[in-house]
């Protein structure tokens, strides 16, 4: 089936200028084409559509996959009340006694909340096998990195970071190039206000095609 997704915003991510009222086509994993929304959809007129606040983006990676997914300890919902909701690290993470099955669960959910902000990727090596599992099955991509980032891990991609400097793949240009449907939508005008509100304003994220995270 195809797919309109549109915003007020479109932001290549590839130094094209952004573009009012853009929209990308997916088709299946894939997006076929950018542009206005009313071009493409008179050029597809049967294609469903998504429309999102704010603007449309490329999917972020985040550079601590090891440090927030088997270096630390999301606690589950249930948790929050002895646990709190952050991720545990250090002493805190030293006291609890983790099963594999914990660990599992807790990669989990920091895929999910990565996920919630419009991360599509995320980097590092040397994985253990829950973590990897975690970023398999939610369908990210699994970068090379090289040394370690600055700063505390975070799982805010934007944190210290352009846009730019954050983006996994930027939207494909105008032409047949096909690249991966990896993109996310923020709640923010435009870049300035993005890079001041963070990437905690995602509403919506997809991955390959798939609507993987939205916000209720």
């Amino acid at each position: 089936m195809l797919t309109i997704h549109t915003a007020d915003l479109l932001v290549p991510g590839d130094g094209r200028p952004s573009l009012p009222g853009g929209a990308v086509l997916v088709d299946g994993r894939e997006i076929t084409a950018t542009g206005p929304y009313e071009e493409l959809t008179a050029a597809f007129p049967t294609a469903r559509v998504r429309r999102w606040p704010g603007l449309l983006a490329p999917g972020l990676v985040n550079p601590y996959g090891p440090e927030l997914l088997e270096q630390a300890y999301h606690p589950d919902p249930r948790e929050a009340g002895e646990l709190g909701t952050e991720p545990l690290t250090g002493r805190a993470l030293a006291a609890l006694e983790l099963t594999d099955a914990r660990w599992g669960a807790s990669a989990r959910r920091g895929v999910q909340r990565m996920l919630a902000h419009g991360t599509v990727a995320v980097a590092g090596e040397r994985w253990r096998p829950f973590a990897r599992d975690a970023v398999v099955r939610a369908g990210m991509d699994v970068q090379q990195r090289y040394g370690d980032p600055p700063g505390r891990p975070t799982l805010d991609p934007l944190a210290g970071r352009s846009l730019t400097e954050a983006l996994a793949l930027p939207l494909a240009p105008p032409g047949p190039e096909r690249r991966p449907a990896h993109f996310a939508a923020f709640d923010a005008p435009d870049e300035a206000a993005l890079a001041e509100r963070g990437a905690a304003c995602c509403v919506a994220t997809v991955v390959s095609g798939r609507l993987v995270y939205r916000r209720r």
